[in-house]
């Protein structure tokens, strides 16, 4: 078989994007087995509930996000909400721990996907928004949207 290449998408945390307000954007492996990659690649994932937590021993965790058991394993399938590695450099891990030591600040996981044949996950320093933030937020993209069709209409009528 031939060895995969690009970016194919598995899922994305459209949450975070609306609750927080993305500042630095990071790239990390996952450590993770057999079946929950088998799992990922039927794309059967899910980041809603998912953080980034950092341990005593400078390791870098995502945990919550959801991989279910693979259907056709066996009795060494893993467990679905386990904690997960994530594989950082050490400058990286603590460049975003000292970040988070900054008030309102965390990490949060932003999408899961495959990159040449293996998961990466992508991570994000963000600081949570205020409800004015994003109805502020929502009401723009509805401008955008609007205005989009506004031009899509003139077009036509031309």
């Amino acid at each position: 078989m031939a060895k995969e290449t690009g970016e194919k998408l598995i899922v994305q945390n459209k949450k975070a994007r609306h609750d927080y307000a993305i500042e630095d954007k990071y790239e990390a492996g996952i450590a993770l087995t057999g079946t929950e990659v088998k799992s990922l690649r039927e794309g059967r994932a899910s980041l809603s509930e998912a953080f980034i937590s950092i341990d005593r021993r400078g390791e870098m965790w995502l945990e919550g996000a959801n991989i279910p058991e693979y259907l056709n394993g066996t009795w060494n399938n893993h467990a679905p909400k386990r904690k997960r590695k994530l594989l950082l450099h050490r400058q990286q891990i603590t460049k975003l721990a000292r970040g988070i030591e900054a008030k309102g600040y965390t990490i949060v996981p932003l999408s899961l996907y495959f990159k040449d044949g293996r998961v990466k996950a992508s991570i994000a320093l963000a600081r949570g928004k205020k409800e004015f933030d994003k109805r502020q937020a929502l009401r723009e993209e509805q401008d955008k949207r609007e205005a989009l069709r506004a031009m899509r209409y003139a077009n036509m009528r031309h």
